[in-house]
């Protein structure tokens, strides 16, 4: 596991950034925190990372956003209002595909989880200031922590 601490948010999207650089096609991100720590400011700089020019932004609404460029694919999910199994529109299609997808509240449907991942936890310290921690679960994550 790692640590990092990001004073602001310019901070974090850089971090997400150089994650960014390190995934490869049909990697997934699980962002874990509360209200407000900030992944959906990492998304975004994951989304700088795979060269992505639209605004990416919370998709807690329609669950699923898609970011498509030539060379990438990212799936931006978001489970908060998904509380339990049974409520998925074909989730699978998403988290197995060929695409980085990142998920957050990746817990509100755990069935649905693949058995390797990377596993990204904010704790807020201060009104800009957080904890962000990175746990790989499976060998190909184990690299990507290791050289971010």
């Amino acid at each position: 596991m790692k640590e990092r601490i990001t004073k602001n948010e310019q901070e974090t999207i850089y971090l997400a950034h150089q994650l960014g650089l390190l995934l490869k096609p049909g990697m997934i991100v699980l962002l874990d925190g509360d209200l407000a720590s900030g992944k959906t400011t990492f998304a975004k700089g994951i989304g700088l990372a795979l060269n992505i020019k639209e605004t990416i932004n919370s998709p807690s609404f329609t669950i699923l956003k898609r970011y498509l460029t030539p060379e990438n694919k990212l799936y931006h999910i978001d489970l908060y209002r998904i509380k339990g199994e049974g409520y998925d529109f074909d989730l699978e299609d998403y988290i197995y595909s060929d695409a980085i997808t990142v998920i957050e509240w990746p817990f509100n449907v755990r069935s649905l989880l693949p058995q390797e991942y990377l596993l990204v936890k904010f704790e807020i310290i201060e009104e800009f200031k957080r904890k962000i921690s990175f746990e790989a679960v499976g060998e190909a994550y184990e690299k990507v922590v290791y050289y971010l």
